[in-house]
């Protein structure tokens, strides 16, 4: 069995990956430093990295900063997702010209399937769909608890939990969730974040 928080390790990154993706507003430098500071700090338990191909003690720790997503493109660090253990991560942000920023952590399924085995070929075969949600309730309320750290920093818009989550705007959705849901949901209301689970 591989060490889920070995950053060299091949098989931690492989499967995909299981996603925070929080639409943080209009594009806007200042939001998304705040966004992405306490993002990190509600799931890194170490630094904050610029390469997955070296181990932490053979590269030198970035600043979280929205330059250091700009220049390395994707920041890493590890984690303790709810199923005990801790895993490597992953950060990106996805910025459209004259539009929305997004902020989006994600956890390999490579990494993840060390610490919940339950996870197996997940989304594919007999471990995917409702089957899944066995596993998938802990993980997606720690994540919702993560995006409600953010929020307290900053009132996104929206924020989406799951698999390779597709990105919606808050704008297309209307505040209306659709009734099969492959992914959460993290609707502000009412200056609260409310959270809507996958049923799918």
């Amino acid at each position: 069995m591989h060490d889920p928080m070995a950053f060299t390790e091949p098989a931690n990154w492989t499967g995909g990956f299981y996603e925070l993706s929080v639409e943080v507003g209009d594009r806007d430098d200042d939001r998304l430093q705040r966004a992405l500071t306490a993002l990190w700090r509600a799931v890194a338990i170490t630094g904050c990295y610029s390469s997955r191909d070296r181990e932490p003690a053979d590269q030198i720790a970035v600043p979280v900063t929205v330059a250091s997503l700009e220049e390395f493109g994707h920041l890493h660090g590890v984690a303790r997702p709810p199923f005990g253990g801790s895993v490597v991560f992953g950060c990106f942000s996805t910025r459209f010209e004259d539009a929305e920023d997004w902020l989006t952590l994600y956890l390999p399924l490579g990494a993840l399937s060390v610490a919940e085995p339950r996870i197996g070929g997940f989304p594919f075969g007999p471990e995917g769909g409702a089957r899944s949600l066995s596993w998938r309730a802990s993980l997606d309320t720690w994540l919702a608890g993560v995006a409600g750290q953010v929020f307290r920093q900053v009132d996104f818009r929206l924020g989406l939990i799951g698999f390779e989550v597709d990105y919606v705007s808050a704008a297309e959705l209307a505040g209306v969730l659709p009734e099969q849901r492959w992914n959460g949901y993290l609707v502000p209301a009412g200056g609260q974040l409310r959270y809507t689970p996958a049923n799918r």
